[in-house]
């Protein structure tokens, strides 16, 4: 005999600490639970008594499970022993074939998926439970409505489950195809959503899914089997979980239904499965964006080293290039003139060595350490001036067209690096088209920023530059911006257009993407901060009112003797007195022991005291003497308004420089 009332649970799980973690969990709870090591264990609990049990699916693989089946199977009517089943595939026939299996051979079970979250498993355990009662009050019920009529009456009246008893007639579609309800209590409508059931046939209730629920209740009348099962009652969008039975004799040709609502869990069952399936959606997709995050890291650290050694190596090209710009230049003003030879030698000279100057600036352009003068810049003026220099630099088989957004706001960028940069961007676009094609050039707000820049204020400017070249296969475009890496002809081309324009990018504030397919052409992409102020008006600029005066004192500080001889040939071919340092110690001594120093031509990287250093202590202690600071890139501790001179430099650039310091003063630290 089953107790009369008992909510233990009983758990079948034989291999590893599921039964222990599964018992601890529930006794949290306060849930009295029962470890069970086998099949034959679990059913002398069940016959001792049990409110639900945990079975793991692999429990069950015994295929000899009729002792469990018979005892199920001997339940009384009014008991539907529930189980929870613990699977690793789900409880859906689609994604758990054995699952009918388990249906079949336990009825009233619960699939939970593992892994699966301890409050998951305490709340179907306290459904199970609250069913159980429900079953157990049934039972008390039962018999008490066997007593007497009048017992039957309040039971069948009062029950929390839906209840109805109906009867089957013969009809136009044949023999038993039709039921009317002859009883149903009140909480029937609660559970099924229809009132006033009583004296209603299935076929006028339902028409459209009659034909399902008759086939269904019809087996039960003919065989004398009880069933237990779920099913969806079209007609009111309610799930059910049903039981019916023959009311005996089966000469009554009536089956008594208890059933009730449980659309709620249904939901959160299915809830639950659409859950697991996008988390399993959400771990791919975080584990593809981790990977790619390392199709990024792993490119950024390798741009970077070569950042590092490009910079590097531009700054000793400058040092070099210095003294041989100021050499020639010192040559071409003596010599120029004396012979139509020695001018040709000097202006081949000049002018290779102002191609290395410009190869070095594409240098300190990827390597992102080239002085930036940002200011709010007006694209679509920007883009006016520079008609006639793209045309004629992309030569006449090459279309352009340009698409500016109208009132598109400027965006924070060094005009002259932006030009050079949409330059770069066109010429290569016109390489890529030999025989002719077309450049689209086209400017409008972001609608956002590529994953790798972080969000801006005011917004990105997306500028794009288009062809209908040949464009590049996956191996070239993974290597485009590295520098040096060109598919050009040797002489052709140095492979830095574009890591400048990637660098120029970077060192803005932006972003550079390069979008290309074999046959489809390239469209680079660039993306740079809009600015806080609008574009200034153009002006045009004025030569300095005040030449550079001869006869100047100037202190020369350069740790690197051929550029501060080379320099030095500069001021004295100017007119100028030079006293020469060759570090920052020294120069604060000379400019102690020589107050007629009226000004300070220092270089920016030197060991032990930056010229940046170098300027700080001089404002200190020489208040506003004025100080041109020669660099070969921006870096460090370069944060003084000072006025600069970019290395390798010619000697009309330095005097240009002079007369600018010596027009406008000092200028403030």
């Amino acid at each position: 005999m089953i107790p009369a009332f008992s909510e233990r649970a009983l758990i079948l799980a034989p291999h590893g600490r599921d039964a222990t973690i599964a018992a601890g969990m529930l006794r949290e709870t306060g849930i009295d639970t029962v470890a069970c090591t086998d099949v034959a264990s679990l059913i002398r609990g069940l016959r001792q008594g049990a409110g639900f049990a945990v079975i793991t699916e692999e429990a069950l693989l015994s295929p000899d499970l009729r002792e469990l089946s018979a005892w199920l199977d001997e339940q009384a009517e009014w008991s539907d022993f529930p189980f929870v089943l613990l699977t690793v595939r789900g409880g859906g026939l689609e994604r758990n074939p054995a699952a009918g299996r388990y249906l079949e051979t336990l009825g009233n079970v619960t699939f939970l998926e593992r892994p699966f979250h301890p409050t998951t498993l305490v709340s179907l355990a306290r459904a199970a439970i609250r069913g159980r009662r429900r079953q157990y009050e049934a039972r008390a019920r039962l018999l008490a409505l066997r007593e007497s009529e009048t017992r039957y009456r309040t039971l069948f009246d009062t029950m929390d489950e839906g209840f109805c008893v109906i009867r089957f007639l013969d009809g136009p579609h044949g023999k038993l195809s039709d039921y009317l309800h002859i009883e149903a209590n009140a909480a029937y409508e609660r559970h099924a959503g229809i009132a006033n059931v009583v004296g209603q046939y299935v076929r006028q209730m339902v028409p459209d899914e009659a034909d399902g629920w008759v086939e269904l209740y019809r087996q039960v009348l003919l065989t004398g089997e009880p069933i237990r099962f779920e099913r969806e009652l079209e007609a009111t969008a309610r799930h059910l979980e049903l039981a019916a039975f023959r009311i005996e004799p089966a000469s009554r040709r009536e089956v008594a239904v208890i059933f009730q609502d449980v659309t709620n869990r249904r939901r959160a069952e299915i809830a639950l499965r659409d859950l697991n399936a996008t988390l399993e959606r959400r771990v791919e997709d975080a584990v593809a964006e981790r990977e790619a995050a390392t199709v990024q890291l792993r490119e950024a650290q390798k741009l970077e080293t070569l950042g590092q050694l490009t910079g590097g190596l531009a700054h000793d090209m400058n040092n070099l290039l210095s003294p041989i710009m100021s050499t020639l230049d010192m040559l071409e003003r003596r010599y120029g003139g004396s012979d139509a030879g020695t001018a040709r030698a000097l202006d081949r000279a000049i002018r290779s060595a102002e191609r290395a100057k410009t190869l070095v600036s594409r240098m300190l352009g990827f390597a992102r350490r080239q002085t930036l003068e940002t200011t709010a810049v007006d694209l679509a003026r920007l883009m006016d001036g520079m008609h006639e220099l793209i045309a004629s630099s992309v030569g006449a088989t090459i279309g352009i067209e340009t698409r500016i957004a109208p009132s598109l706001p400027a965006v924070l960028a060094d005009a002259n690096q932006l030009e050079l940069a949409i330059l770069n961007l066109c010429i290569n676009a016109k390489d890529a088209m030999p025989g002719g094609g077309r450049v689209t050039v086209e400017a409008a707000l972001a609608p956002a920023p590529p994953p790798t820049l972080a969000p801006a204020p005011g917004g990105y400017v997306l500028l794009q530059v288009s062809d209908t070249g040949w464009g590049m296969d996956e191996a070239t475009l993974a290597k485009a911006i590295e520098p040096f890496f060109s598919t050009k002809e040797i002489g052709k081309g140095t492979g830095l257009g574009l890591s400048m324009v990637h660098g120029f990018a970077n060192q803005s504030g932006g972003a550079f993407i390069l979008n290309s397919r074999v046959g489809e052409g390239t469209r680079a992409e660039l993306y740079l901060p809009v600015a806080s102020t609008p574009a200034a008006a153009v002006t045009v600029p004025h030569p300095p009112q005040t030449p550079a005066a001869a006869g100047r004192t100037v202190l020369l500080v350069d740790d690197e003797i051929l550029v501060r001889m080379g320099t030095a040939d500069m001021l004295e071919d100017l007119g100028h007195t030079v006293i020469e340092a060759s570090n920052g110690a020294d120069a604060l001594e000379l400019l102690a022991a020589n107050p007629q120093i009226e000004a300070v031509v220092t270089d920016f990287t030197m060991p032990k005291m930056t010229g940046a250093q170098l300027a700080k202590l001089i404002r200190q202690e020489h208040g506003e003497l004025p100080i041109l600071l020669v660099t070969g890139y921006a870096a460090g501790d370069l944060d003084l308004a000072l006025p600069q001179l970019t290395k390798p430099f010619r000697q009309t650039d330095l005097a240009e420089a002079l007369a600018g310091l010596w027009s406008v003063g000092a200028i403030d630290a």
